[in-house]
Order: C-alpha cells, then structure tokens, then sequence
C-alpha cells in the first residue's frame, strides 16, 4: 500500500509544481517577450482558464458517457504529456518573438491542464479508499498536502528562477524560455510518475477505483 501512495503522492507533488510554476509570470511573460498591453497580456491569462475548462468537461463528460477505468488513467497521462509538450513549445515560441502563436499555445496549453486536474481527483479520490480500510482520511490528506505544498512552491519557485536567470544572463526571452521549457519538463516527470502509479498494485488486488467517481 505504501509503494503506490508514496508514487501517487509524488504525482500530485510533481504535476502542482509544474503546474502552478507559471502562475505568477505568464502574463508578463505575454508583456515582455510579446509586447502585449496589461489588459491583452490579462486576458491572456484568461484563455488559458478558458482552455482549461474545455478540457474538465471533456473529461467529466467522457466520463459519465462511457464510465470507464482505463480512460481515466489515459487522460490523466495524456493531460500531464500534452500539459509538458505545449509548455515546450510556449518556452520555444519565447525565443522566436510576436510571430509564434502564443494565444492557441496558451488555449492547448489550458486545455490539457484542465484534462489533467480533472482526471487526477478522480483518481485521487479512487485510490483514498483502496488498501486498507479506514485509512481514507490519511490517504486524502496526503494527497491533499502534496498538492497544497507543489502549488505553493510552484509560483514562488517559478518567479524567483526568472529573476536568478535575468540577474545572471541579462537575456530576457531566454530566461522565460528556460523556466516554461523546465515546467515542460516537470510535467514530463510526472507523467512517468504517473505511469509508474497505475502499474503499481496492491498485492492480490487491481486499482479498481482509478476511474471517474460514479463507476
């Protein structure tokens, strides 16, 4: 029981760390690099949570149409790959200036996270009542604390590595460039992590409940 919880938990840790790394410097990320206005570089901000719910319900309504374990744990691996890819691309589109599609990479960008946030509850309130029983409220609490602790210290880590970067090469482009492609990375992470969550099993037993709540 330990072994899947300790992986899982690292899942929540590592995809809230990568997910929350943007927060505090895509806006001016969209000023700086793109030479938006602080209302175009807002509203950027605000088609990423546009995307972001297109992807929840897409989730939530393939859910509820088809109920099915397996596609749970697809979304949940397809939304942190797609989450990573985009942000590869949105930290490479970074040093190409106003000519890269920064509004549809932000949008996609949203998207997958919306399809990872949604599919990650699900799993996380399957796996609270796996194992032993009793322990629901431990488990939940866990997962609650990995999040809380990477969401955290994903937006004071993603400014601070901006300023280090900026202070230390002068290049501004590059320097976001470089924190958006490591989030990119982080989300790569946990897909593995991810991956390694759903193989491993309770001995004698299948992960029965990663799937969307109502199976």
């Amino acid at each position: 029981e330990y072994k899947w919880l300790s992986v899982f938990v690292g899942v929540v840790f590592v995809a809230m760390l990568a997910y929350n790394t943007q927060d505090l410097i895509l806006e001016p990320f969209g000023g700086h690099v793109f030479g938006m206005t602080p209302g175009e570089s807002t509203a950027l901000g605000g088609k990423m949570h546009a995307g972001a719910l297109m992807g929840m319900i897409v989730v939530f309504v393939t859910g509820l149409i088809l109920r099915s374990v397996l596609m749970t744990r697809v979304f949940m691996i397809g939304g942190c790959i797609g989450s990573g890819l985009c942000l590869l691309a949105l930290g490479y589109g970074g040093t190409q200036g106003t000519g890269w599609p920064l509004e549809p990479n932000v949008m996609a960008m949203g998207f997958c996270n919306g399809v990872f946030a949604v599919s990650a509850i699900a799993m996380m309130m399957g796996l609270a009542s796996e194992g032993s029983a009793a322990r629901e409220g431990t488990r939940m609490g866990s997962f609650g604390a990995a999040q809380s602790m990477g969401f955290a210290l994903g937006a004071a880590f993603g400014a601070f590595a901006l300023d280090v970067l900026r202070a230390v090469t002068g290049l501004l482009a590059q320097s976001y460039a470089t924190v958006l492609a490591f989030e990119g990375v982080l989300f790569l992470l946990a897909a593995v992590l991810a991956w390694r969550a759903i193989a491993v099993t309770l001995p004698g037993r299948q992960p029965s409940a990663l799937a969307i709540p109502g199976e």
